[in-house]
């Protein structure tokens, strides 16, 4: 298979980037779409030339690194799947294809297709955790949890932080990240003793990390490769606005 590649280069975060075109062939259609890139930074380096910068770790849609805005979908043309198990039988010979780094202000670019996706980092320590000293672990079956509440709370938690939300959202908004890490907490028994608090702090910090606001139009759950449901957001705005119509006054 023969492709037209126009791939965003970017040399540093300071610098103005701009779509470089390759011409690159005799891919094989079970190829992914990572060991297509990777064909392309051998001939780049055969030539002398700098090898495009993207991330990239367990390759079997896993870990969310392998960020990549294909023909204009986070992730590429298939839904349900990180851009690592992509393959190229999914494009047709002779296409053109347009890869650029997500686009957000949360999400800024390192280089070529890097981006600095930190600012998730941050929102969960802002209140993604249980700090509740339990001492050793209790036994598996000792809170009994109703197989309704399992499974909504392992959907939340499916969640892979690759920000493909984000970039599918004409507003840049974080919310389904932040909805599924809430929620994974919020419907356990565990999470309850800061239930109060996590969504104020996780919603504070995801505003001031400069993503957008939710306009709930649910392309974010629709490009998300772990399927995450927007019922994730709905929950997160009961939680958010059940913490503050209960905190106590404090005179002021």
């Amino acid at each position: 298979m023969d492709f037209t590649l126009k791939v965003w280069r970017q040399k540093n975060a300071g610098s103005r980037g701009k779509l470089v075109e390759y011409k690159l062939s005799g891919i094989s259609p079970s190829q992914s779409f990572l060991e297509m890139v990777d064909v392309l930074n051998g001939e780049l380096t055969k030539r002398g030339e700098e090898i495009i910068a993207f991330d990239h770790d367990c390759r079997e849609g896993i870990c969310g690194s392998c960020a990549m805005f294909i023909n204009g979908r986070p992730h590429g043309p298939q839904t349900g799947g990180a851009t690592c198990i992509l393959h190229m039988r999914s494009f047709n010979d002779g296409d053109t294809i347009v890869i650029e780094p997500w686009r957000a202000r949360g999400f800024p670019v390192i280089k070529d297709l890097v981006t600095d996706r930190t600012a998730f980092d941050r929102i969960v320590q802002a209140g993604g955790y249980i700090s509740v000293n339990t001492g050793s672990a209790p036994d598996a079956n000792e809170i009994p949890i109703s197989r309704e509440v399992q499974e909504s709370a392992m959907d939340a938690a499916a969640c892979i932080a690759c920000g493909a939300c984000v970039a599918a959202c004409k507003n840049a908004s974080a919310m389904l990240f932040v909805g599924a890490m809430v929620s994974r907490f919020a419907l356990l028994p565990q999470g309850q003793l800061e239930r109060k608090t996590r969504a104020e702090r996780m919603v504070a910090q995801m505003d001031s990390e400069g993503f957008g606001a939710c306009s709930f139009i649910g392309a974010c759950s629709i490009e998300c490769p772990a399927s995450i449901s927007v019922d994730s957001i709905a929950r997160l705005n009961r939680e958010y606005l059940g913490a503050k119509l209960t905190q106590p006054d404090d005179g002021s």
